[in-house]
């Protein structure tokens, strides 16, 4: 059921069948990324506090991670946009761009990072997870035979994703799947793909809360932070 990408490095775009990857930004279709803006990009603020999140991931844990991480990444991708000829293409158009070319690896990174970052903070929310209800829970019935299977297929895909990546329910045609990338990739420039969810399983997005118990960490997103109402928006 799962799928792996590459990373963004040149033997991984050869092993890519290009055609078939690119997507236009208007197929990307999440607001932060179809909003037209162009660099300097600015931070998307998060959808809740700091702590709003607690006990499953920590206020502590959100300071290095949004405060740190992805400033990080934000910071990179418009230090690199102020010599570079994309600099008047909005994010959405950076990724499509760079995911295919071995020399703008450095930016490919920083900018897909950003978007997943962007888009794993509103894949949560106080008190979500569990079953999802409404058209998301009738595709995950269709897709995968329950929920429970649903929920197995997904955890074990974060959890089994070697090293820093992530871990995505998708929507592909009529069809939901889950999918995972290593480090900064995404799904958001394939053709055909549209992610409804994400799960961060790079260290720094559980370290401090659960050291090396990622399952536990997977798990705990899944029960109790999980935004169904993002990816039943996500569903078109």
């Amino acid at each position: 059921m799962s799928n792996q990408f590459k990373t963004a490095n040149p033997s991984r775009r050869r092993l890519i069948q290009g055609s078939a990857l690119l997507a236009s930004a208007a197929m990307i279709g999440m607001p932060y990324i179809a909003r037209g803006q162009t660099a300097p990009f600015a931070m998307k603020p998060l959808p809740y506090k700091d702590d709003a999140l607690s006990p499953v991931i920590s206020a502590n844990t959100i300071g290095f991670h949004y405060g740190k991480h992805h400033a990080g990444y934000l910071a990179a991708m418009n230090k690199t946009l102020e010599t570079d000829d994309l600099k008047s293409q909005t994010m959405g158009d950076i990724i499509k761009t760079t995911a295919t070319n071995a020399t703008k690896a450095g930016l490919f990174n920083a900018a897909a990072q950003v978007w997943n970052h962007d888009f794993y903070w509103d894949s949560m929310r106080p008190n979500g997870g569990g079953k999802p209800t409404g058209r998301i829970a009738d595709r995950i019935n269709a897709s995968f035979g329950d929920y429970d299977k649903f929920k197995a297929a997904f955890a074990a895909a974060a959890v089994g994703q070697f090293a820093s990546g992530w871990a995505w329910l998708c929507l592909e045609g009529d069809k939901l799947t889950i999918r995972r990338t290593g480090n900064a990739d995404t799904p958001v420039y394939v053709a055909g793909v549209k992610p409804l969810l994400t799960i961060d399983v790079w260290e720094h997005a559980y370290y401090l809360d659960y050291q090396n118990r990622r399952a536990d960490y997977v798990n705990a997103v899944i029960d109790k932070l999980l935004n169904w109402e993002f990816a039943e928006k996500n569903l078109g």
